[in-house]
């Protein structure tokens, strides 16, 4: 199930780009190799001249495990805490009551500072129970995960979505929220000479809109997260982590399996005020051992 059905079924909540001549994964300086070829690379198993208490905390994206959280919303959360993730960044709640969420989440000794909602979730009449739910839950973050293709053909849709969202962006941070923007490929991909993510960036309110940069997508479409950080500092906020084997077929693997250069980007994303990460696999064989090997290396990364 892609991330479109799994929204929808959830009901109301539920070429070198960005910078010219980059290459995509096999080649960029976000892969290990490359970097350490380089002699920039943060050393394995640090995050190196960061201090503790301004890295993000291990957290895990509940899409991942979308299957167990149907099947069991608390004892999924429970083993989640127990595997040593701190944070959780939900996708729909199964059903659950706000009330009930909030209480699995401290049973399990979790945060969960973000949701992803589906953009029209925000709009209408729709609004305010959504805000106010989040609300209840606790969260402090209200992600749009997801656009339909019907509405991003162009770049004048891109251009009416970033309308839509500085207007769902301010209802929200009048609610006491923050507010971002989570991208998959089609946002990095060039569209009618233009990168949309750029649209998307030059025409929202930057003090409202920011995003929670998906590093295996932007990463897979060609882009550089280390450029992204660059050129835009303080608009990304939040990461999502999972890995890819590389060019040409990016397979997406658990975190510490692949190419990409975990401790410069979180390091780098560190020091820009990145304060949250969350592990995610869209289509794990084994949901389990996916999000235990991502924890795994996140500890052994510090």
């Amino acid at each position: 199930m892609d991330r479109r059905t799994f929204l929808s079924s959830l009901g109301a909540v539920g070429a070198g780009v960005l910078v010219p001549g980059l290459t995509s994964c096999a080649g960029s300086r976000t892969t290990r190799d490359t970097t350490a070829a380089m002699g920039s690379a943060t050393p394995a198993g640090s995050v190196a001249g960061v201090a503790a208490d301004a890295r993000p905390a291990p957290g895990v994206q509940l899409y991942t495990l979308r299957g167990e959280m149907a099947r069991d919303v608390e004892g999924t959360l429970a083993r989640v805490g127990a595997l040593g993730y701190q944070e959780v960044e939900f996708a729909g709640y199964f059903d659950r009551t706000p009330a009930q969420i909030r209480d699995a989440l401290a049973k399990a000794g979790l945060r969960a500072p973000s949701s992803h909602i589906p953009l029209d979730a925000l709009e209408g009449d729709r609004q305010g129970k959504t805000l106010a739910d989040a609300a209840a839950i606790g969260h402090q973050w209200i992600v749009v995960p997801w656009l339909a293709p019907d509405v991003r053909k162009s770049i004048d849709d891109y251009k009416r979505i970033a309308t839509r969202l500085n207007a769902a962006a301010t209802a929200a941070t009048r609610a006491g929220f923050q507010f971002a923007y989570h991208n998959h490929d089609f946002e990095i991909t060039p569209l009618e000479g233009r990168v949309p993510l750029e649209v998307l960036l030059a025409e929202t309110d930057p003090a409202l809109v920011k995003i929670e940069m998906d590093v295996y997508w932007t990463v897979k479409a060609g882009g550089d997260p280390l450029q992204i950080f660059s050129r835009f500092p303080g608009r990304v906020t939040m990461l999502h982590l999972k890995d890819s084997t590389g060019a040409p077929d990016h397979k997406m693997v658990a975190v510490g399996e692949g190419k990409i250069d975990w401790p410069t980007i979180v390091a780098r994303g560190a020091a820009q005020g990145v304060r949250h990460a969350f592990v995610e696999h869209d289509n794990p064989a084994d949901p389990w051992a996916s999000v235990t090997t991502s924890v795994g290396y996140l500890k052994r990364m510090g």
